[in-house]
């Protein structure tokens, strides 16, 4: 699954519960197989005492009983269509669903209950019977608990056998999901409306996400991910729709009446019930070739005949070829269905043979779209296929492991696309991107560890707040780290039979690391893996080296923003460190050691360099002759510094900064070079870095100064821009084409009258009657947002009106973010008012939004007004999302206050950890901004004066 997630209802709205005597009505179809299990061998049984143990643990399922196959009927009774309306209020549609599951079983111990989940579900019918001998069971009492644990128990007339093979046969009834959890109803429309009420253009659909815990609200089954089985499916669907599910369909489609047919898929390989997955709709597929696999790639059929799918279904081949000489295991079924939603709870989602995508982040159209869109296509599109290998084939034995799914997809995924776009020179990127991503969220006292205990793990909630910054950043950052530690060739020959040894089965990073060891040993074997990895996976944080390179003594400590907090963590610590020009050997600095070494003894006024290529998760601190001589470099000539550790210089001292081990003015003297610097990554790193002090301080009197630092800054590289963006055109180089909207974006946002009068041009020019959009799709969203900043109602209320006619899912985004830069406070009501009307935005759209209005500095309180006063409308969107941006510029003691009061008054769930970090980030503001405001104000006078 991909990290952005978001949620909406609007489906819901469409959908009315058929009453009691219709569903009497309806005849429940029971379809029966006789496919035996393949020859894979699931994961191998535990050993158990014959004795019959008691109830189990608190929220986890007893390991008595391993599932081996499922046989799953399901019957959505919606229509794509609403063909007639009873009433204005009253479409002849409904949210009900039915179905029936018979789960085949083996028995490791004997017991006479049966545990397995089933939440939101009316289960009836129970039927249990020995497959050994045909004999039937009979159930004495069944009761789904209406608790955290949504155990469904089975009670049986006499006990199961130790070795004995069953079968439980259950029927069941639910309602399609209001949000998008479970199985979810979607809607869009397929042609232009007649008329401002014409609904004949609405269509609606079925689709499902099951990640982490919701398959246990579609059909009962034993909902961890360790009990896979394999999953044999039919789909009962209106006759002019297409039902999609992860196996292969076995003969098209069986007609049952005028108005049903039923669609059966061959049994998948062993998986997860977090990976089961099925849709139902009108959409048409666009094919694309690979040697062995058929990959389809589904989409609104009026997109599809555009070809808007087309990039993604070439693209998809591509990767997957990648991959399978990569791992050396070929993807396990001979399709591969893709599938882009109108709604999806995050940008993608890696189900088996069915892979789920938000419409904006897998469609592209020429001419509208960017061509950055499509790095994030390919980015988005080598997630999803990473986990096909890793989550799919190679499961974590529990959620406290997702990270040996989720960081070993991000990892991927730099490879993936820099082997498939090299033209994107992405790759760099990406790392430190992903990097700094991670050294933000790690370095709170509140932050957790890589791989926690599994007793931490236990409800939905904590499940859901694994997927996380940590598991996504810091995952990926540790497998850079350890690449690089054992050579890459070593690495990949280990992850080849890791995945090799252990497919359709279930790891933990214990394993991970034996096959690791096991590689590094017939390479060089000089250092325990298990031991180095662990202190960086099973501790929080990351580590602060300070090198004195004039005695040259190395210590380290745990790096922490709040500068009074104490710690006596440490890590083993292998350090890449270069001389000028001279690259040293590995370096180790041990766990509580303070060590001297004589490869960071400076010499002749050299410079010395550690984390080279930055591949090391730490920081970096020197004694301020080093800091300077680096400085001086940087001005003089910064070529003679890797690219990468020219980002990671800003990056490292100004969060050394922020954590008070430099002064602050030495981050601030370190982005002078930048004003003659043309690469992406320290531009990068910079705008980010001083991104915090503007968040800090664009309420007080440091705004001016600082602008106009920034804005002289930034004038060369804009120039060097201005005849191509006066043009509306775009350099040839993706990396320039980054860069370039950042200078757009820094020089408008720092007030440089030239940028500001280039955006309105363009912007009025547009606005024009019957004009055509000569705006590059490239610049369109910077374009737009500084123009409506810069404007009044005419140019946001043109802004809203191409929005609302737009049917590009990319210039709606584009269109939502413009309408949040408005410097105008009634405007920002107003929109934030809109983000309530599903009808008007989302509901998977209302964390984005108001996410922007709080980027904002106008609209800053109004978002954190806004989502107190709806928050149980808003948090259904991304919670954890808002509660970041909302409140990224609390900086005073009444901020704190009223963000504690919202912590302690309203219930925020999976967001519950975030908001405590929250508060801890706010604390440490607080302080720093007392410490440092007048020092910043300081320099950023006396650099403009």
């Amino acid at each position: 699954m991909s990290k952005n997630s978001s949620v909406s209802k609007a489906f819901a709205a469409a959908f009315l519960v058929l009453t009691a005597s219709a569903i009497a009505g309806i005849v429940t179809m029971v379809i029966m197989y006789k496919t035996q299990i393949a020859t894979m061998n699931p994961t191998p049984r535990p050993t158990f005492p014959p004795t019959t143990t008691g109830l189990p643990p608190v929220t986890r399922l007893p390991k008595n009983l391993v599932p081996e196959r499922y046989k799953v009927l399901l019957w959505p009774r919606f229509y794509s269509q609403i063909l007639e309306e009873v009433n204005v209020t009253s479409p002849n549609q409904t949210a009900l669903f039915t179905g029936n599951t018979t789960v085949y079983f083996h028995c490791v111990q004997g017991t006479s209950s049966i545990y397995l989940h089933s939440q939101n579900l009316d289960v009836y019918g129970p039927v249990v019977a020995s497959t050994d001998t045909d004999e039937g069971i009979r159930v004495t009492r069944m009761e789904n608990r209406q608790d955290q644990t949504n155990f469904l128990e089975i009670e049986l007339d006499y006990a199961l056998k130790t070795g004995g093979n069953y079968s439980l046969f259950l029927s069941f009834r639910g309602e399609v999901s209001g949000g998008l959890e479970g199985l979810y109803g979607s809607s869009y429309e397929e042609g232009i409306p007649a008329h401002e009420d014409d609904t004949d253009t609405d269509r609606f659909l079925i689709a499902t996400i099951m990640a982490p815990t919701f398959a246990r609200r579609v059909f009962p089954c034993f909902d961890e991910p360790d009990f896979k089985a394999e999953f044999e499916v039919t789909i009962i669907h209106r006759r002019i729709t297409t039902a999609l599910a992860n196996g292969i369909n076995t003969d098209g489609a069986n007609i049952i009446d005028d108005d049903w047919k039923a669609t059966s898929f061959q049994p998948t390989p062993l998986m997860s019930t977090y990976l089961f997955a099925f849709t139902v709709s009108e959409f048409t597929p666009t094919p694309s070739s690979h040697h062995r696999v058929q990959i389809n790639t589904y989409a609104r059929p009026k997109a599809t005949a555009a070809g808007h799918a087309k990039y993604a279904a070439d693209i998809t081949g591509r990767i997957l070829d990648y991959f399978e000489r990569r791992f050396g295991i070929i993807y396990p079924q001979r399709k591969l269905d893709q599938i882009a939603l109108p709604d999806l709870i995050s940008d993608g989602m890696e189900n088996l043979g069915l892979i789920t995508y938000q419409e904006g982040a897998l469609l592209y159209e020429e001419g509208v779209s960017s061509r950055l869109d499509k790095e994030n296509i390919a980015s988005l599109i080598a997630h999803e296929l990473a986990h096909q290998w890793f989550g799919n084939l190679v499961t974590m034995e529990w959620w406290n492991d997702i990270w040996l799914n989720e960081g070993f997809a991000s990892y991927m995924t730099f490879y993936a696309v820099d082997a498939v776009e090299p033209d994107f020179k992405l790759k760099d990127v990406h790392i430190l991107n992903n990097l700094h991503f991670a050294f933000e969220a790690d370095a709170l006292a509140s932050s957790r560890p890589l791989s926690t205990s599994q007793a931490d793990v236990q409800t939905p909630s904590q499940i859901m707040q694994m997927f996380d910054t940590i598991t996504y950043c810091k995952g990926a950052a540790v497998l850079v780290m350890l690449a690089d530690l054992v050579d890459q060739p070593v690495f990949d020959k280990a992850i080849g039979r890791y995945l090799s040894d252990w497919k359709y089965k279930n790891t933990d990073q214990n394993i991970l690391w034996e096959y690791i060891q096991k590689a590094d040993d017939e390479s060089t074997g000089e250092r325990n893996i298990a031991e180095v990895m662990n202190s960086w996976t099973k501790q929080i944080g990351y580590p602060v080296i300070t090198i004195n390179t004039t005695s040259g003594e190395a210590f380290q400590k745990h790096f922490l923003f709040n500068d009074s907090a104490v710690s006596s963590l440490s890590w083993h610590i292998p350090i890449r460190a270069m001389k000028y020009t001279t690259l040293f050997r590995l370096i180790w600095l041990k766990p509580g050691e303070s060590a001297m070494k004589e490869e960071f003894v400076a010499t002749k006024g050299e410079w010395i360099l550690a984390n080279v290529n930055c591949t090391g998760y730490y920081r970096v601190n020197y004694n301020p002759e080093n800091w300077d001589r680096l400085i001086t470099q940087l001005q003089k000539d910064p070529r003679r510094i890797p690219l990468k550790n020219r980002g990671q210089l800003i990056d490292d001292a100004f969060n050394l900064a922020r954590a008070k081990l430099v002064d602050v003015t030495l981050a601030l003297n370190l982005t002078r070079f930048i004003r003659n610097e043309m690469e992406l990554i320290p531009w990068a790193a910079t705008i980010s870095n001083l991104g915090y002090f503007v968040r800090m301080f664009d309420r007080s009197e440091v705004y001016g100064p600082m602008q106009m630092y920034l804005r002289n800054q930034v004038e060369g590289l804009y120039n060097s821009f201005r005849n191509d963006t006066d043009n509306s055109t775009v350099p040839t180089d993706h990396s320039s084409q980054l860069i370039q909207i950042k200078a757009i974006d820094v020089a408008c946002s720092n007030e440089l009258p030239e940028c500001i009068e280039m955006a309105q041009h363009m912007y009025a020019d547009l606005m024009k009657i019957n004009s055509t959009n000569t705006i590059h799709p490239n610049l369109r969203s910077v374009i737009y947002c500084h123009a409506v900043a810069h404007g009044g109602k005419e140019e946001w209320e043109f802004a809203w009106d191409l929005y609302l006619r737009s049917s590009d899912v990319t210039e709606r985004d584009r269109l939502r973010r413009a309408l949040s830069c408005t410097k105008k406070i009634w405007l920002l009501s107003r929109y934030l008012d809109y983000t309530l009307d599903p009808e008007l935005i989302r509901l998977m759209e209302v964390a984005s939004s108001i996410s922007y209005v709080s980027r904002n500095v106008a609209g800053q309180a109004l978002a954190w007004n806004f989502i107190r006063a709806h928050w149980d409308y808003v948090r259904y969107g991304d919670a954890v999302t808002l509660i970041e941006e909302v409140t990224g510029r609390f900086s005073t003691q009444f901020e704190l206050e009223e963000l504690e009061r919202f912590v302690m008054d309203y219930d925020l769930g999976p967001a519950s950890r975030v908001a405590h970090q929250a508060i801890e980030q706010t604390a440490v503001n607080i302080q720093w901004v007392s410490e440092s405001k007048d020092v910043i104000l300081e320099w950023f006078e006396r650099e403009t004066a």
